[in-house]
């Protein structure tokens, strides 16, 4: 199946979905990020892209780069397919600095010319940058011309990092006993690398998936953590319950011999919209990672505008007890323009009433049942998140989603924190500090209602316009 690239032929005709923010493309198509990486003194953010259609296409990398994190600035599109080594598309990847260049790792992507959509091959590939914004791909490209002869077709998103003089790089695979798993390779310069195995492996498709996409690897407090999505695995009553999951394993590994021992599958995110995540370490050692506000299979109601998709807040990880917290990275308070209300809570409270569609709110409260709901400008629930302090549960619903709740069960604690961030079309919810998440799109022309209910309520609200093109 080849593809004959379109021209760019139209721009968003509507912004009442598009994001102030939140990075989204300026026009077609946007999934996974990628190469989050740190360069001559900006962030930069790439991201799986269709620039003429808002749908998923033949995927090139889009760019986008910050001082800040926050403001975000559209570069040219930093890889194009259709070369041989990438014929018909470039797939995932990351980003290294290397004696003052940025090279890109990537995946391209082949099929067989069949038209069939499943049957194809992949390789990994590379492309350098002396100036952060143009890129040439490697002369000698692929620099893994193929996956193990115990693998299947799918193989991709390499993840690259150094360590101890050496540079390696994970790929997210699928083994032909049909389970997910992540391989691992060493190389010395970037352009010769030697296969040293499994890094890692699913020990059910129930359990752990049937393939590992967007594999990341990483040290937190001394912790060796991989972080992946995997694909099919077993929807459970209260969790686990995307079409497919982003989440990770926390353990430890042994270079020399190539070895994680590692806890159980845990869930990243608790929201409806979480895909694909890819971190980055900050100059001053923050651990910070960003995903996919979606979901495949979606309707994305802004393809009708022209674009699709977009990522979400930068957060900075931490590691407690072995388990993840997601806090949004502190760069955020700057886009506080003006305090909209703030005050004591009372059994009923509008903490926003529908005069803003880009808000920060906060809320801290003594820990009882409560009811917090997100409406359209007719009063009707668009997102519930319900409080049951018996069980220290928290459960989500979503007008779009019927029968789908999303469930968070935290510490015991005799206090809630919520921190929402919202803009225009999603809406990401901190539950005590980032110990839970919920990542929301959702899509209403009005700016939203946000009321809390509750009997007796005791706490405090402030609500802050955020900052706006």
């Amino acid at each position: 199946m080849s593809h004959t690239l379109e021209k760019k032929f139209s721009t968003v005709t509507n912004d009442r979905y598009r994001p102030e923010f939140h990075l989204a493309p300026t026009y077609g198509w946007m999934n996974d990020p990628n190469g989050f990486v740190y360069f001559q003194g900006y962030y930069h953010i790439f991201y799986q892209n269709y620039p003429y259609k808002p749908e998923w296409g033949p995927m090139h990398w889009g760019h986008a780069r910050s001082r800040d994190l926050m403001h975000w600035e559209d570069l040219p599109i930093a890889l194009t397919p259709g070369d041989a080594e990438d014929t018909d598309g470039v797939f995932s990847g990351s980003a290294i600095v290397k004696d003052g260049r940025l090279w890109l790792i990537y995946t391209g992507h082949h099929y067989y010319g069949d038209n069939d959509p499943e049957h194809f091959w992949q390789n990994q590939n590379l492309a350098y940058s002396d100036d952060g914004v143009h890129f040439t791909k490697y002369e000698h490209n692929p620099i893994i011309a193929e996956a193990p002869s115990d693998s299947t077709h799918h193989f991709r998103d390499p993840k690259i990092w150094e360590y101890d003089g050496n540079y390696y790089v994970i790929l997210g695979n699928q083994s032909q006993d049909g389970l997910g798993r992540a391989l691992i390779y060493q190389s010395e310069n970037l352009f010769d690398w030697q296969y040293l195995g499994e890094l890692d492996k699913s020990r059910s498709v129930a359990t752990e998936g049937d393939m590992w996409e967007c594999p990341d690897f990483f040290t937190l407090n001394g912790r060796h953590i991989l972080l992946t999505s995997p694909m099919k695995i077993e929807t459970q009553p209260q969790k686990l319950r995307n079409l497919y999951q982003t989440g990770y394993f926390v353990g430890h590994y042994d270079y020399a011999k190539n070895q994680f021992d590692r806890g159980e599958f845990q869930e990243l995110d608790n929201g409806h919209d979480f895909y694909a995540s890819q971190t980055l370490l900050a100059p001053e050692g923050r651990r910070i990672v960003i995903g996919w506000a979606d979901m495949w299979e979606s309707e994305f109601p802004e393809k009708a505008d022209g674009w699709a998709g977009m990522l979400t807040l930068p957060r900075e990880l931490i590691l407690a007890n072995d388990r993840l917290l997601m806090r949004p990275v502190t760069e955020v308070r700057a886009l506080r323009k003006q305090l909209l209300s703030s005050g004591s809570l009372s059994s009923v409270q509008t903490l926003l009433d529908g005069h803003s569609a880009t808000v920060e709110v906060q809320l801290n409260l003594t820990a009882q049942n409560f009811n917090l709901h997100f409406q359209n400008s007719k009063k009707q629930d668009i997102i519930t998140l319900n409080f049951d302090n018996a069980n220290q549960q928290f459960r989500l619903t979503h007008q779009d989603h019927p029968q789908d709740n999303r469930f968070a069960t935290i510490a015991q604690s005799t206090e809630i924190t919520l921190s929402l961030y919202i803009d225009k079309s999603v809406v990401e919810i901190f539950v005590q500090n980032g110990e839970k998440v919920f990542t929301e799109r959702f899509y209403t022309n009005d700016a939203p209602i946000i009321k809390i209910d509750g009997k007796n309520l005791l706490g405090q609200f402030t609500t802050y316009q955020l900052e706006t093109h």
